[in-house]
This record gives structure tokens, sequence and C-alpha cells, in this order.
């Protein structure tokens, strides 16, 4: 990583308000300049574990940096502490950063805190980050959409609320066949099997899909496979959280190089 820049504080990031930034998946050089900005400007920063830790390089040695993790399947901060945390920060006159890893709008849980921060009077500001699906794809040299492989992409969840039905993994791969669809699954490692099983009521089992572990960092690993052996993959590489599962024919440019290749060997 290049050496750390402070910014000026910006005008844009005043006392009393919340900015939700996006750390990106995990390389630090993959920040963006506002984002940068509005950590050097921050008096208080509540992090989230995702985060890389050189990203806390740009922010102020005044700042107070408080960590804030939530992992599944470890004990995480309760999510309404963390938005109580927020306003009262925000309240005391502090300059609040919320930094999550990947995009506060892609499964951050941006949108419940913004309304949770309007609803207390809290002006709140969101900057993006590159999501981890994108990232994960990119390091493996394709795309996400391709003129004649994938005409659209779909972000989607593998974790369901607690309660809810979660999703029809059915009716998903019915559309993904029919509209030629690249599916990106976010924590869905822990539900690979039930996951699997319902996709391949729709997609063929020669599917190609990639999963790809902590996408963008040095000790990146990957597996390329297909629908039809997703979960023996997943179990046999040792590929757990966090990781990215992506299935569709944009996958086909990479399997057939590294389809025999171990996902140890296969690092970024």
């Amino acid at each position: 990583m290049n050496t750390p820049t402070h910014m000026p504080s910006s005008s844009e990031f005043q006392p009393g308000t919340v900015t939700l930034v996006g750390a990106g998946p995990g390389d630090p050089d993959l920040l963006t300049l506002k984002a940068v900005k509005a950590i050097a400007a921050a008096t208080v920063l509540l992090v989230d574990d995702l985060v890389n830790e050189e990203v806390l390089a740009h922010a102020s040695p005044k700042a107070r940096i408080v960590h804030v993790g939530k992992r599944g399947g470890c004990k995480s901060t309760p999510q309404a502490f963390i938005e109580k945390l927020m306003v009262m920060a925000a309240n005391e006159g502090e300059t609040v950063v919320r930094l999550k890893g990947g995009d506060p709008f892609i499964f951050g849980r941006g949108g419940e805190e913004v309304e949770h921060l309007q609803a207390a009077g809290i002006h709140v500001q969101v900057v993006n980050g590159i999501t981890s699906g994108l990232a994960a794809v990119t390091s493996l040299g394709v795309p996400l959409t391709h003129r004649e492989h994938a005409h659209g992409v779909v972000f989607v969840t593998g974790h369901a609320k607690p309660g809810s039905a979660g999703t029809d993994w059915r009716a998903l791969a019915a559309t993904a066949r029919d509209a030629k669809l690249t599916l990106v699954i976010y924590m869905g490692v822990s539900g690979v099997k039930r996951i699997q099983g319902e996709l391949l009521t729709g997609l063929p089992a020669a599917t190609p899909v990639a999963v790809v572990q902590r996408a963008s960092l040095p000790n990146q690993r990957h597996a390329v496979t297909t629908l039809g052996e997703l979960s023996a993959s997943v179990a046999r590489d040792g590929l757990a959280s966090p990781s990215v599962i992506v299935v569709g024919d944009v996958i086909s440019g990479v399997a057939a190089a590294a389809s025999h290749v171990p996902a140890q060997v296969r690092a970024a």
C-alpha cells in the first residue's frame, strides 16, 4: 500500500453528522478518494470486522476508533447498539463515520441505518465502496455481464433474516436460466448444500461456478467448479466465510484453465 496521505477535513463532513463509508472488499488501495476524505475528517469511526486495518491509516491520530464487528457465526455487536452509538456521537457534535466492508447499501444494513438516523434527525450521507461480488470476479479476470453470456446480474444473500423464508432459490434459478443472469451470492457458504440443491431445479449441473474467499486480499483463495459439484468443492478446498459464490456462464472463461489446480495454489 502507498504511504497514507492525511487529507484535510472536507467541508462535506461536518460535526453532528454521520457518513456511511464503504471500505471496499479488503484491498486498501481500492478505497475511493471520497472515502479517504471522510475517514480523515472523522472524529469517531465505528468500524466493522471486515475492514482492513490498513484503511485506518487514513484516520486522524485524534480520532476515536470503535470496533463494532458483525461476522456470521461469531458473537456480534447488536445492530441496535451500533445505531444508538451513531446517534449519541452525532448528538455530541462528533463527525461520525460508520466504516463498512464492501458497500454500505449492498448487504451492509446501510438502508436500516439511514432510516434510523433520519428518524433521529441526524444528517446522514453515504460513500459507496467496491462490493466484494464485483471484486471477486474481477480478480479472476472475468466480468459479471457479457453480451454473449450474461444479460444482467443479481446480487443475493444466502443468509435469511431470522423468521423469514429467505430467497426462493428455485424461482431465482429459473429466472437466471431464462434471462441469462449471473448470480452473485453473498454469505452463502454455510447453506451451500441447500442453495445448490434448489438452484439445480432450474439450472444445469454443468453451470460454471466460482467461490472466492477474501476477495482482493493477498491471501485470497478460490475454486472454480460446476453447480453439480459446488458443495463438494467447498468442502474439499476448505473454503469458508467471507466468501462469494458466483454462478453463471461468465465463469466459463476461467473454468478450463483453473479447474484442475487446487484452491490453495490458486491464490490471487
